[in-house]
């Protein structure tokens, strides 16, 4: 394992960072980095406290003289995405990631990295740490269970926390500050089925779809990148058409918020038509790599013989099946008509698994609309209904206003044109960030979020820009200095 990192300047920061990926932080199993947490703001000798669903707060006294100051809140998330690339031998719940210095980038060896939302909360950390800051009164709030279902925000209670600011650290591009963001819905979907026995004659193939890029579903949904679930059923629905395959099982996507990199089909074909379905897998790839060869350059599509498996799903829920796939929308369903390049409305068609007589698929909703996030769920419900599937949707949250007659927003902005010599940008953004949820159990809240750098959250591919870092953390030293008096 490398501690390259622990170099990096500010040093703080990345000390902080390292720390953080030395401590196991899936989403559902966060138990070992919640300790550390509370380990941290008590050897601190700070007020630490944690509520009944694994949120954690610390709080530091305002500095002298700086006691008249508005409260400002750093909050991030102490969770991250677990996504690893064929071949990588790694346990989330018990291996440290393996960060590395790419010029100008930090990397993970084969995994995500975990600067989402790692570097907000290392960065908040630093804060707590440091003796030489000036700042008013601090919280850092620490939510859990962010990537899977905000839980740790569903959770918040009222009264709890005491500043007027909230400074959310998880957006991902330097020189942006972002005051509103998209609501979500997940929808849940089960195919039950039969287990039938595999007839004679067949061969097995086992279909993989794999090399793509993947990525967050909210901030990279509207790159035109492959989604790995939808690539495999579109040959699926060829193949038992023309070529007579059955399907035995199906494993695509990982993470609910993340765009499916790779997608596996174990199939059954009678003999005669072997080498047909070998020769259209290979054609397939032709067409998928003259589609998204530009966005996808190291996609394949490919097969290996392997044993006959126990069982097949029954013919009726297989086509049911693959139709609803074919069907369901994926990708941007409309662009922002208030918000210049924004994605308005999108779903991801995330996860696709067969087991124990059960395909269970599962898609992520977003929209900035209320009314048209509704109107995608009475779109996938009817996909998925009329293939005869049990539909459900859960985890609904809301999206967050923007204010811009905001205190702090208008305060960020001068600080950062005064500092760096230009305005950053203030936008909306498509993904979906607490601030949403948790202004709606604090109204009184002024909201900004924020953060460095990062490409490809969610995937084997995150990095996060090490210039980035150091510019974020000197324009968040400057805002403390500056933050508004009560």
């Amino acid at each position: 394992m490398s501690n390259e990192i622990l170099k990096l300047e500010p040093k703080i920061v990345w000390e902080n960072f390292y720390k953080l990926t030395q401590v196991p932080r899936p989403s559902k199993k966060e138990e070992k980095i919640q300790a550390f947490m509370m380990e941290f703001g008590k050897g601190l000798g700070l007020e630490t406290e944690k509520d009944a669903v694994g949120n954690i707060v610390i709080r530091k006294p305002a500095t002298p003289g700086m006691e008249n100051r508005k409260g400002i809140i750093f909050q991030g998330h102490l969770d991250m995405v677990p996504q690893k690339n064929n071949g990588t031998e790694h346990d989330f719940e018990k291996d440290p990631i393996d960060a590395w210095i790419d010029g100008d980038w930090v990397r993970a060896r084969g995994t995500t990295l975990g600067a989402d939302n790692g570097l907000g909360v290392a960065c908040a950390m630093a804060v707590l740490a440091s003796n030489n800051l000036v700042h008013g009164p601090l919280e850092a709030l620490f939510t859990c269970d962010e990537e899977t279902g905000m839980t740790g925000a569903f959770g918040l209670k009222p009264n709890w926390l005491k500043g007027d600011i909230l400074l959310n650290m998880d957006s991902e591009e330097e020189g942006e500050l972002y005051v509103g963001c998209a609501g979500g819905v997940n929808a849940d979907i089960e195919f039950e089925y039969d287990q039938i026995v595999v007839p004679e004659g067949v061969k097995a193939l086992k279909l993989l779809v794999s090399g793509l890029k993947g990525g967050h579903s909210g901030l990279d949904i509207n790159l035109g990148r492959g989604n790995a679930n939808k690539m495999i059923f579109r040959f699926l629905k060829y193949a038992t058409r023309e070529l007579d395959i059955r399907l035995a099982e199906v494993s695509g996507g990982g993470m609910r918020n993340a765009i499916p990199r790779e997608a596996s089909a174990v199939v059954v074909v009678p003999v005669e038509n072997l080498n047909l379905l070998q020769e259209a897998v290979l054609h397939y790839e032709s067409i998928f790599k003259l589609e998204l060869g530009a966005v996808e350059p190291t996609l394949s599509f490919t097969f290996v013989e392997v044993d006959l498996p126990s069982s097949l799903i029954e013919e009726r829920i297989q086509d049911d099946l693959i139709d609803s796939i074919c069907a369901c929308p994926n990708g941007v369903i409309r662009m922002s008509d208030g918000m210049a390049g924004m994605v308005e409305t999108s779903t991801n068609l995330s996860t696709v698994k067969s087991a124990d007589g059960v395909v269970a698929v599962k898609c992520l909703l977003r929209s900035s609309v209320d009314s048209a996030k509704q109107d995608l769920i009475e779109m996938v419900d009817s996909v998925f209904s009329l293939g005869g599937a049990m539909v459900s949707f859960a985890g609904d949250y809301p999206g967050w206003k923007p204010n811009m007659d905001s205190q702090i927003l208008a305060e960020m902005k001068s600080i950062y044109e005064a500092k760096f010599g230009r305005v950053p940008a203030v936008l909306g953004i498509h993904a979906g960030l607490e601030c949403g949820i948790l202004g709606g159990v604090y109204p009184n809240w002024d909201m900004i979020s924020f953060g460095p750098t990062m490409r490809s959250p969610h995937s084997p591919d995150e990095r996060v820009n090490i210039p980035s870092v150091a510019k974020f953390w000197d324009f968040l030293v400057e805002i403390l200095k500056h933050t508004p008096v009560r």
